[in-house]
């Protein structure tokens, strides 16, 4: 394996050595669309911290390994020298070195290919991270954006913070509302911020609360561990005897019981074959297990915020819940600047009206705006919102009507 201090050096001295150097080595870097510079052997580069100069040479051994073969192998070892006057030995031996590994690893980071995990069990399998969400297309009040914004950079400065006042560096969100509202996207919004990979959990894929430790454990830092559907993942709550009784009260007929009966113990059978309960997961969340690593945003999604259990979601655990609630004027203006390229319309006023009198979801707005031909215009775009908001106007009066 290649020496981490070695790699961490060689990104920290990647800009100095593409200005200074007289004969450079690129690599590819992993996304394949820009090239990482370092310097040749035998090159020097000056570096300066703290007004005191040093410098950096690249050099390397090689050695003919004592073997049988006609075709002897040989043995090459990199490294970099460094070089600085004795009377700063104490400022490079304590600060210095420790800033250069600090920065290069932060280059390396920066430069590296995002990953989304999924889990199999107990094993994390992953993709790379393409997904083109930012918080500046995300349809949101603005006011509520930046408060998100706001809140996601300071956690993501705060290793200090944490650690002076003695608390795991992570934190939590719940994101909460009907479907259709952008959870989801919010989550890649909130990756693409931060730059951090995203751990997507299955928890009816892990065994036990054994299980849930090891995936815990080999999460990285800079990571969102996600939960989606958190009030469907798992019966953590006792909903399944509830279930029960609720299958035993309601229906009458004998016959349609045995079904819905046989349907739920098939349900219950799927199930067991997962035996994670509350305290696992709690402990996944707060326990001493969560402060292996640092920097982890955990996040659970729900459609139903009151079928958790109060001590899942209370404050210290989920510390930040936000609602994604129905598509309001404010949230639409951004979807109309997304899929229409526009910042007012004659038509405007009309939707504001439609969609201060009922319910649409975000997803729901945004298909409407999509263009269906390629013809189409804004107007026409705007104007086939306005009968999807009709249409719905129309259905929530006759139902008020039948009632």
């Amino acid at each position: 394996m290649r020496s981490e201090a070695y790699v961490a050096i060689e990104n920290y001295l990647s800009s100095n050595s593409s200005k200074q150097a007289k004969r450079l080595k690129a690599d590819m870097l992993k996304n394949n669309q820009s090239l990482s510079l370092s310097m040749d052997e035998h090159e020097e580069v000056a570096d300066e911290y703290k007004r005191v100069k040093v410098w950096w040479a690249f050099g390397k051994n090689v050695s003919k390994q004592p073997t049988f073969s006609f075709n002897p192998v040989a043995d090459e070892k990199r490294y970099y020298k460094l070089t600085f006057h004795k009377k700063n030995r104490d400022l490079i031996m304590d600060d210095y070195l420790s800033y250069v590994l600090k920065e290069g690893n932060a280059i390396k980071i920066r430069n590296r290919q995002r990953k989304l995990y999924t889990n199999n069990g107990a094993q994390w399998s992953h993709v790379v991270f393409e997904h083109p969400a930012s918080f500046e297309t995300l349809a949101m009040e603005p006011a509520k954006k930046r408060e998100i914004i706001e809140d996601l950079i300071t956690f993501s400065k705060g290793e200090e913070f944490y650690s002076r006042i003695g608390r795991a560096w992570k934190r939590g969100y719940l994101l909460y509302g009907p479907p259709g509202t952008g959870k989801s996207t919010m989550i890649a919004a909130m990756a693409n911020l931060l730059n951090y990979d995203i751990y997507d959990l299955e928890l009816t894929a892990v065994k036990d609360n054994t299980e849930l430790r090891r995936l815990l454990i080999e999460t990285s830092s800079k990571s969102i561990i996600v939960i989606e559907d958190i009030d469907c993942s798992r019966d953590l709550t006792g909903q399944r005897k509830k279930k029960q009784d609720k299958v035993e009260d309601n229906i009458g007929d004998d016959e349609d019981k045995k079904k819905a009966m046989s349907m739920l113990a098939r349900e219950e059978q799927d199930a067991s074959t997962s035996k994670v309960t509350l305290s696992g997961l709690l402990n996944f969340i707060d326990g001493l297990w969560s402060a292996c690593g640092g920097e982890r945003l955990i996040v659970f999604t729900t459609n139903h915020v009151d079928k958790l259990d109060p001590a899942l979601i209370r404050r210290g655990r989920m510390d930040k819940h936000v609602e994604l609630s129905y598509c309001a004027y404010e949230s639409f203006k951004i979807l109309a600047k997304n899929y229409l390229r526009i910042d007012s319309h004659h038509l405007f006023p009309t939707i504001q009206k439609l969609l201060n009198e009922i319910q649409m979801t975000p997803a729901d707005v945004a298909e409407n705006l999509m263009p269906k031909t390629a013809s189409a215009d804004a107007t026409t775009s705007l104007q086939d919102l306005i009968a999807a908001l009709q249409s719905v106007k129309q259905e929530a009066e006759q139902i008020e009507v039948g009632h």
